[in-house]
């Protein structure tokens, strides 16, 4: 599935319930039919992923719609390499 690509960085969560933060840049563009490993899983796979820009934070909603939004300075613990495994997601 193929969707419009906004912002600089890239929130990625793992069946596992751990995040990784890493920028757009890092993603190589690849041939059709090859792969990028986005996050390292031993068990699972990819629960959901967001991109967006690092200056204005990570927003999201959860399951009673209420929005959270964490800055570039919360979100450094999950900061980390493409196909890192990353930490378990804040609370």
């Amino acid at each position: 599935r193929c969707v419009p690509v906004a912002g600089d960085h890239l929130a990625i969560v793992g069946e596992n319930r751990k995040m990784l933060v890493f920028p757009l840049a890092e993603i190589p563009e690849m041939g059709r039919g090859k792969g990028v490993r986005l996050q390292k899983y031993k068990d699972g796979g990819v629960l959901d992923l967001k991109t967006f820009t690092l200056a204005s934070g990570l927003s999201w909603q959860d399951s009673a719609d209420r929005t959270f939004i964490k800055s570039r300075e919360e979100l450094v613990e999950w900061i980390g390499a493409r196909a890192s495994a990353g930490r378990m997601v804040p609370k």
